[in-house]
């Protein structure tokens, strides 16, 4: 429903028209501004912190990955070899052993061909020193950490998940720290 606009004073000829004023005042610009800079102290380190949470979730991925590809190659007595990239991690298991290459997948807990996925697109994970090929680890059967699937040599791995703590493979035990 309309309302009737009220009327305006009549103009006076030594007066100027008197028109109903319009934005805001300097009190209300004061609260708001209070109130943002209530909200850059308090919540937005809030957020950043969000996404620390975020990176150290894709780090605690990474482990139980290689935990479990450790243990199942032990317990399969089969070579298991991992792919890590910037985002995921994916696991492929031997279909007989002995062998040198991994020709089956092993799918994750959900049942997807990866095991981990991060949530920050914008992950970087490097492993070094690199494999043949570049991100793969080789778990062997009896529990070693080999630079290639025949497991001619062991080799000590580090995962460096951005701003997370590093993650280092023993190559000898297959350990995960």
């Amino acid at each position: 429903m309309n309302q009737p606009r009220p009327k305006r004073a009549p103009c006076q000829p030594c007066q100027p028209c008197q028109r109903p004023q319009r934005g805001f005042t300097m009190a209300e610009m004061v609260v708001v501004l209070a109130i943002g800079g209530i909200l850059s102290a308090f919540v937005f380190p809030k957020l950043t912190a969000m996404i620390g949470i975020r990176d150290d979730a894709w780090r605690d991925n990474l482990v139980s990955a290689m935990r479990l590809a450790h243990k199942t190659a032990v317990s399969h007595r089969r070579l298991v070899c991992v792919t890590v990239t910037n985002t995921t991690v994916a696991m492929r298991i031997a279909t007989a052993n002995p062998s040198a290459t991994c020709n089956a997948a092993l799918p994750g807990p959900d049942g997807s061909a990866n095991f981990a996925v991060s949530a920050n697109a914008q992950a970087t994970t490097g492993l070094s020193p690199a494999g043949t090929p570049a991100g793969t680890l080789y778990f062997q059967p009896d529990g070693r950490v080999t630079t290639d699937g025949a497991g001619a040599s062991a080799a000590d791995r580090t995962l460096t998940p951005i701003s997370a703590a590093a993650i280092t493979i023993r190559g000898e035990t297959g350990h995960v720290e």
